[in-house]
């Protein structure tokens, strides 16, 4: 970004008018500094860090109190990553080919879906890092989330079906049977309604989490993977086949958009503000950056080697990238724009989820 240096060529700013005009470049000044490494170190949807983890991680999900949860899909494990210095400062054995995780509304237990091994879903005491409970589910879970009362949809890839864990018991109270090969899965915000991903036959079937039934299906691209809903109510669905990511109106759950992303779309989210959505392209390494209010993309940043997970921490300042292929996590700065100037504010904080880590 170019600044004024001189105030010279503005014969006309005399006095007060002056005295404004340089106090605000000065309290400008300062706002750079603060941001640490100034504009260009800050600019939106930059890698601001690669940490390594266990092999193959698939899932991410970050606690309210910002520490990213990830799973690793080889090793049976999940690396525990403090975003304030995005360090790994703790690893929990889980079960086997864990693959997906979700956090309970108040940030004390994540649930991770264990692929292999007979089809189970880890709890994990977020304040010990100690899987407390296995819950037995249906075969080969792949997806999970929870809604805002405590209710864990976990899908079953292998049985065409998703089951329903009351988070306060550990015990399944409900199974559900969806479309074919049920991968992602997404809650709406009042915890109304969850959306799940048919992987096998190109559909999104919608529960009503009131009486865990099927209410609707909606057909999307092929291959449906990764959903996320943003709090205005738009289901964004990652086609893998397709190269694409459609765009339901959970009001009416019809088809609004298709938006082009990168090869092989996995994971989506969305910012708090729901304003961005970030779909990890697992063919090409790279993340697809939606505007959500035009449904183009307004970015693409490279990550590691075939992404798969993507979260975004509760302050919207981070998102956490899960690169299958290389073993690591990518750590995107999501700035704040207002022109061409981007600035990211998390890091003005110093405190929450996600800020203070000074771009390391």
């Amino acid at each position: 970004m170019n600044h004024p240096t001189d105030f010279r060529g503005y014969p006309t700013v005399r006095g007060r008018s002056r005295r404004l005009v340089l106090g605000l470049t000065a309290t400008f000044a300062m706002v750079l500094g603060m941001a640490g490494m100034g504009a260009a170190a800050a600019a939106a949807d930059t890698v601001i860090a690669t940490i390594p983890v266990g092999a193959t991680p698939a899932g991410v999900a970050i606690t309210p109190d910002g520490h990213a949860y990830v799973t690793n899909r080889s090793d049976g494990t999940v690396s525990v990553i403090d975003t304030g210095t995005n360090m790994v400062v703790d690893t929990v054995n889980v079960g086997n080919g864990p693959n997906a995780v979700a956090v309970t509304p108040d940030g004390t237990h994540v649930y991770v879906t264990n692929n292999a091994g007979g089809g189970s879903v880890s709890v994990i005491d977020t304040g010990t890092n100690m899987v407390v409970d296995t819950v037995a589910v249906g075969s080969f879970p792949r997806g999970v989330a929870i809604t805002p009362d405590g209710h864990a949809y976990v899908t079953n890839g292998g049985g065409g079906s998703v089951s329903v864990i009351d988070t306060a018991t550990n015990m399944v109270v409900d199974t559900v049977a969806v479309g074919n090969g049920p991968r992602g899965v997404a809650v709406t915000p009042d915890g109304s309604h969850a959306y799940v991903a048919n992987g096998g036959d190109g559909s999104v079937s919608v529960i009503d989490t009131a009486t865990n039934m099927v209410v609707d299906t909606v057909a999307v691209g092929n291959d449906p993977r990764g959903v996320a809903v943003t709090p205005d109510g738009h289901a964004y669905v990652a086609n893998n086949a397709d190269g694409t990511v459609s765009v339901i109106d959970t009001g009416t759950n019809m088809v609004v958009d298709t938006v082009t992303v990168g090869s092989n779309p996995e994971g989506v989210a969305v910012t708090p503000d729901g304003s961005r959505a970030y779909v990890a392209n697992n063919a090409d390494g790279t993340v697809s950056v939606i505007d959500t209010a035009t449904n183009t993309v307004v970015d693409t940043v490279t990550v590691g080697s075939n992404p798969e997970g993507v979260a975004i921490t509760p302050d919207g300042s981070r998102a956490y990238v899960a690169n299958f292929g290389d073993d690591s996590v990518s750590v995107i700065a999501i700035g704040k724009c207002a022109g061409s100037l981007c600035l990211d504010f998390g890091s003005l904080t110093g405190s929450g989820s996600g800020v203070g880590s000074a771009f390391s």
